[in-house]
């Protein structure tokens, strides 16, 4: 029996590199630390080393409630302290009297340096203030180079990661039925939409499934899947609980609000 068949075939090159990772640390006896992995990820990674004696792990983004995280994997010797994980929180200063700035601008300057998403974990926004979390290693590239974000001067103060911001998300339980397990079909329920208004929503880029972004409106949902739409929120199926009488998909799922 193939570990794949338990996972989508688009999530095969992270199950070879996080077997990579467990291997190595049973061989060379020492800790490994990853660059910041999403909620996807790190299921799949969980499930992966499920109860292995010679390898364990341990997730810190920063906070209980951020959803990017770096992994550290480890020998059963070995005792994880918080600085293992070479975290670092950055607070974002700039004329909050006359810019508004937005999560998406965050990411596209930060991405428009040149570094990798993997090197930035969450990005947090409030009415007062904005934060993000970034791999240790980069602190001397963001401070030297992060000046702007859109048209606005910015600055950029590393704080102490017990500084962070801490943000609770409200999610709200909802059950619907469903004609088919197709992407488009089940985003139709949960929205409320036609199944065309959710098709152009697909094949738009506008939706991603597990963190990844996907054009394929025939794409069929599974449990546990989060779905993330643009302009709508995001939302997680917890279960698939059967067909009805009427030969429909009953599923839950939480709905952020």
């Amino acid at each position: 029996m193939s570990i794949y068949q338990h996972f989508r075939p688009e999530e095969k090159d992270f199950i070879d590199q996080a077997m990579n990772w467990i291997d190595q640390v049973k061989h060379s006896y020492a800790p490994k630390l990853s660059d910041f992995l999403d909620p996807r990820q790190q299921e799949i990674l969980t499930s992966l080393i499920g109860n292995d004696p010679e390898a364990k792990l341990q997730f810190n983004g920063g906070s209980d409630f951020v959803e990017r995280k770096r992994v550290l994997i480890y020998p059963d010797y070995y005792s994880p302290e918080p600085s293992d994980f070479n975290i670092s929180l950055y607070d974002i200063s700039y004329p909050k009297k006359f810019v508004t700035l937005e999560h998406r601008q965050i990411l596209g300057t930060l991405m428009s340096l040149g570094v990798k998403r993997e090197k930035f974990g969450d990005i947090i926004v409030t009415e007062e203030h904005i934060q993000f979390i970034a791999a240790e290693e980069m602190d001397s590239y963001l401070t030297g180079n992060l000046e702007k974000i859109g048209n606005a001067s910015v600055s950029i103060k590393r704080l102490p990661i017990e500084n962070i911001v801490q943000v609770k998300e409200k999610w709200e339980e909802q059950v619907t039925t469903v004609s088919s397990l197709r992407l488009d079909s089940v985003l139709s329920a949960v929205l409320n939409l036609s199944r065309q208004k959710t098709q152009s929503l697909i094949t738009s880029g506008k939706v991603k499934v597990n963190f990844k972004q996907t054009e394929n409106v025939s794409e069929e949902c599974r449990e546990g899947d989060t779905l993330s739409i643009r302009g709508f929120g995001r939302c997680k199926i917890t279960s698939i609980d059967g067909k009805t009488k009427k030969d429909k998909w009953r599923i839950s799922l939480g709905r952020q609000k």
